[in-house]
């Protein structure tokens, strides 16, 4: 029988490690310098919490048998579970909170593909109690930020706002919002032609579908509208918002008011970061803006604004493996310390802490045993093992170069 692992899972060989952490390493830098802390939750979560309000579908979580009432699953993404957290645990935190995470999430696939990938990992970023302008920007510079720092420089920046968004699909009857609405995320023509709607609302939900590309046409589009004072100064906020992210000429952004997420809990701007390089555009990762999830989980209903996003580390991987910045090989011992009698093992251990304690980082291995002189330095040319110290019983070492 051969043994793999459990489907939609996948094991990380070590040089796969040592690429994962190359990236996740640089993406921690740039978290740090913008003042963002990182913070680790739980991996098993309450159904209720993860399913933040019903805006997270139930057939997206892999739940886990349990033998209480609760109902548990893993999480199949960070928010919900950060914003569970800092009500909860930092009820005395000052605003705004600027909190990263490095994880795993789990989602339920349904594709019929066999062994359909269900663990992902993710690094992202939620900047909790802060609302508004500067807030909205800091998350999307962050964003290109972080791929600058990994070398990325062919991505654009897709941009929506969910509150526009929901506020134009209100104008449809109730019992044909969802419809009209999977129409446009889907960009389904045909169903919004076929759908029992007036002319009036047909052509709102047309011009919905074509709420994108550049922002001054989108934002001369969606002002041709027939809206209200609360959706004009939702479009002035956002027209204020492309001003500013323009003025710094950081990235590419295309505006697409029909841009809505599958998770159905942002309030405001969001956005996905798409690849640039391939004949088939990736999506790098997501975010945006949920004012009212806190308010969920906090003890007295309190609603506190928050943005955040997440990178894909899978997809970030797989485009950069083209640009050969990625480790090729895993990193080499610096040191292979042998003993050359039973009697100076204790030696040997004592002088590879020695070399172990050194300011900087030294890789020192042990011989184990078993291996004339020779099949020990093949073993230290096959693994690109610098240096061996042959360690005689008084401790005194003989250096070997193999360099």
């Amino acid at each position: 029988m051969v043994y793999q692992p459990a489907s939609g899972a996948r094991d990380l060989l070590p040089l796969d490690v040592e690429k994962k952490r190359w990236i996740e390493d640089r993406l921690q830098q740039v978290f740090h310098r913008w003042g963002y802390h990182r913070i680790i939750t739980s991996t098993l979560e309450r159904m209720d919490t993860l399913m933040a309000g019903e805006a997270i579908q139930r057939q997206m979580v892999i739940q886990l048998q349990n033998g209480e009432d609760d109902e548990l699953g893993l999480r199949p993404e960070l928010t919900a579970s950060i914003a569970r957290t800092v009500v909860t645990r930092m009820a005395n935190a000052t605003y705004p909170q600027r909190l990263y995470y490095n994880a795993n999430v789990f989602r339920r696939t349904w594709e019929s593909r066999h062994n359909r990938q269900q663990e992902f990992y993710q690094a992202g970023v939620e900047l909790l109690g802060a609302g508004g302008l500067l807030a909205n920007a800091e998350v999307l510079l962050l964003v290109a930020d972080c791929l600058a720092a990994l070398g990325l420089r062919q991505w654009h920046l897709i941009l929506g706002e969910a509150g526009i968004t929901r506020s134009l699909l209100s104008a449809f009857p109730a019992n044909l919002q969802d419809k009209v609405r999977s129409a446009i995320a889907h960009l389904d023509r045909i169903t919004i032609d076929t759908l029992p709607l007036s002319d009036k609302l047909r052509d709102r939900a047309r011009i919905m579908l074509d709420l994108r590309g550049p922002s001054a046409d989108v934002l001369q589009k969606v002002s041709s509208l027939d809206l209200d004072e609360e959706q004009r100064e939702a479009v002035n906020n956002l027209k204020s918002l492309v001003e500013l992210l323009e003025s710094e000429k950081k990235f590419p952004l295309i505006l697409d008011l029909s841009l809505i997420q599958t998770i159905d809990y942002y309030t405001g701007i969001v956005f996905e970061v798409v690849n640039d390089t391939e004949s088939q555009a990736r999506v790098l990762g997501r975010g945006g803006r949920y004012d009212q999830l806190l308010g969920l989980y906090h003890p007295q209903g309190e609603n506190i604004p928050g943005i955040g996003f997440g990178l894909n580390i899978e997809d970030l991987y797989q485009i950069l493996l083209s640009t050969q910045q990625l480790p090729q090989v895993t990193p080499a011992s610096n040191w292979l310390v042998v003993p050359e009698t039973a009697s100076a093992n204790a030696a040997a251990f004592a002088y590879a802490q020695k070399l172990r304690d050194s300011t900087h980082l030294v890789r020192v291995e042990i011989d184990l045993g078993g291996r004339d002189a020779e099949a020990i330095r093949q073993y230290a040319r096959d693994r690109s093992i610098a240096q061996i110290a042959w360690i005689k019983a008084d401790g005194s070492p003989t250096i070997e170069s193999l360099r």
